[in-house]
């Protein structure tokens, strides 16, 4: 059972990552990490996968990080974070320490967890290792140029994903990176976004109290990579989750709950908005709106299939 927040007692804890960072104006992370990290009570070891969130927090000879922090390569930050847990078993097994109980949280961007540090991230959830791992996707490959991962979604202009004569961004749909971890049987699924802090932050704590691997897929818009001002990082967070393209859920030992907004959405499906109202606040889909429309269409259909399954899932119709 998750502990509740208590919102006095965040505003006096000490902050786990520090300003100064070199993240852009706009950027989501930061907030997403100050979130997940807000109120944790145990000793915490944080690793990250190269990205934006290693790059901006840690240039040589600075960090911002306040708590224990080791980073790895894009391919294998859940390895790295396998590899501490059974660290702290082995101290615990020759009585170096007298507890084992340690939040190990790993940060990954889109590419070090759809694509490169898939095959680590498999294998933790399969060995059964206790630790969360946290999933920022702002969808696409930002740190390295704004090229399109497996996390891009259709008709989005990336630069390996141009839109032009031949082809109007890219042409696959997102990856079900969130479904593919819950056929893993792993024993806590969520999706979450720092619009709805209070749900994010509670999901946090309800996987931090699991033992076992957890997930968290946490959406975070890209003011750079999105194209939109960085004023509206939050509003388009909200849009995300308005219509449906990235719903609020979680996954507890085989039960399906939707949360937060989409927990509403579901209760009256008047407050479903359609997907152009996602799509207009972001240049990178400038094309679908103008020139392209068919992909609004399309985009639109896939939302509303996706919604449909869900809402299958956790035994509600809409």
């Amino acid at each position: 059972m998750s502990t509740p927040v208590n919102l006095k007692e965040l505003a006096r804890e000490s902050p786990k990552l520090l300003p100064g960072h070199r993240h852009c104006a706009g950027c989501t992370v930061p907030i997403v990490v100050k979130l997940v990290l807000a109120g944790v009570k145990e000793p915490t070891v944080v690793v990250t996968a190269t990205g934006c969130l290693q790059v901006a927090t840690t240039i040589f000879p600075y960090t911002s990080w306040y708590i224990p922090w080791i980073h790895n390569a894009f391919e294998n930050a859940a390895a790295t974070a396998s590899g501490i847990e059974a660290a702290f078993k082995a101290l615990k097994k020759r009585g170096v320490i007298n507890d084992d109980n340690v939040n190990i949280i790993v940060f990954g961007g889109d590419g070090g967890t759809y694509d490169i540090g898939f095959q680590s991230l498999s294998g933790a959830i399969e060995r059964g290792h206790n630790f969360l791992y946290i999933l920022y996707d702002n969808e696409a490959y930002m740190n390295t140029g704004i090229q399109r991962s497996g996390g891009t979604p259709f008709g989005a202009w990336t630069t390996t994903s141009p839109t032009g004569n031949v082809i109007p961004g890219k042409p696959q749909h997102k990856k079900p990176i969130a479904d593919i971890v819950v056929a893993h049987r792993a024993p806590y699924v969520a999706t979450a976004t720092p619009a709805h802090w209070l749900d994010l932050m509670m999901k946090v704590r309800k996987a931090l109290s699991i033992r076992g691997p957890k997930f968290i897929h946490v959406l975070t818009p890209c003011p750079r990579g999105w194209r939109f001002d960085p004023s509206l990082s939050i509003e388009v967070c909200r849009l995300a989750v308005d219509t449906c393209y990235f719903p609020l859920w979680e996954f507890e030992k085989g039960v399906w709950r939707l949360t937060d907004r989409s927990l509403a959405i579901a209760k009256n499906p008047n407050l479903k908005k359609p997907i152009e109202e996602f799509l207009k606040i972001q240049e990178r889909f400038r094309h679908a709106l103008t020139k392209d429309t068919y992909i609004v269409k399309e985009l639109q259909e896939y939302v509303d299939s996706v919604w449909s399954d869900l809402l299958r899932r956790v035994g509600t119709t809409s």
